[in-house]
């Protein structure tokens, strides 16, 4: 599975190419730090009909989208059925694939990389945010009145993009930022705030560490981090105290967690990519095909060549 850039992305919609204005990209760097455009739905569909199917990509760069039409989207092991209106937040830590059931579609959606965000004064990283974690929900259900309010701030950046203000591009992070908090206050609120303890804290940082290997871009790539006892010495605790915090916080053990996580690439691995089955267990560490399928198995209860069918 190779990630998408933003060249590849104007080269399969070349009547959008158009569209960009000084963030376009001039010998594979933009004139402003980073990269921020917009369009609106009706400019993808113009092309959707001549394009090859979709495949699952990780990209390169964010994508917030408005949508107003029935869809469904793929993302990591799930799949989300839109009926009407939705706000999908996309990032490159997951692999996606939009399919629309029809091409009435509207609505818009931005694209942008983390670069063009840095210059904001908030001290917030992308990543950390609740709205682009893992187990987020990234495709949230709008009201007609939510709509119609993120609507208004998707056509400020419409006409921002065009003008010639000198600091447009900061009104325009504003804008990002209004509808990235729209997101975040959309998001199931957790039924009880965790503790914020020591013990909160390293399931946090091993929660975040644990994220970090992930995803296994090509065959290449080798898991970094695999026991229980590499990741309490990049935590610097005990891997004893380690596995008794993440007992005490999740009800699962070290060496649950990590299995767990490394399963669910392995099931993203053999779906959505090409790769043999050796080249998965070769990636995630194991020495070799028969002790990758014991764990798939255990973890799952099919074997890898059943799981991908």
């Amino acid at each position: 599975m190779k990630s998408t850039r933003l060249e590849e992305f104007y080269a399969k919609f070349p009547t959008m190419a158009g569209a960009a204005t000084s963030t376009e990209l001039t010998a594979g760097k933009p004139r402003e730090v980073g990269h921020f455009n917009i369009f609106t739905m009706e400019d993808l569909m113009r092309s959707y009909p001549n394009r090859p199917a979709m495949s699952f990509q990780r990209q390169d760069y964010y994508k917030l989208c408005l949508m107003n039409g029935r869809s469904q989207t793929e993302y990591a092991d799930k799949v989300v059925e839109v009926k009407h209106q939705a706000l999908w937040f996309a990032t490159s830590r997951v692999p996606y694939r939009w399919l629309p059931h029809d091409l009435d579609q509207s609505g818009y959606f931005c694209l942008f990389t983390e670069d063009f965000m840095l210059p904001s004064r908030s001290s917030v990283m992308l990543e950390e945010l609740p709205i682009f974690q893992p187990g987020s929900l990234p495709i949230l259900e709008v009201s007609n009145e939510n709509y119609s309010a993120i609507e208004a701030i998707f056509k400020k950046m419409a006409q921002e993009i065009t003008s010639t203000y000198a600091y447009k591009y900061d009104l325009l992070r504003t804008y990002l930022w209004e509808l990235i908090h729209w997101g975040q206050k959309l998001q199931p609120v957790p039924a009880e705030a965790p503790a914020h303890n020591a013990s909160a804290r390293v399931t946090a940082l091993f929660g975040e560490l644990l994220e970090r290997q992930f995803p296994l871009a090509t065959p290449q790539q080798q898991l970094r981090l695999r026991t229980a006892k590499d990741y309490a010495d990049q935590l610097a605790v005990h891997v004893n105290h380690l596995n008794r915090v993440l007992k005490e916080t999740t009800g699962h053990t070290t060496t649950e967690l990590i299995g767990g996580r490394m399963a669910l690439e392995a099931k993203l691995l053999l779906k959505q990519t090409t790769w043999t089955v050796s080249e998965v267990a070769d990636s995630l560490g194991f020495a070799d095909v028969a002790h990758f399928c014991n764990f798939f198995k255990r973890q799952t209860t099919l074997t890898p060549r059943d799981f991908r069918g």
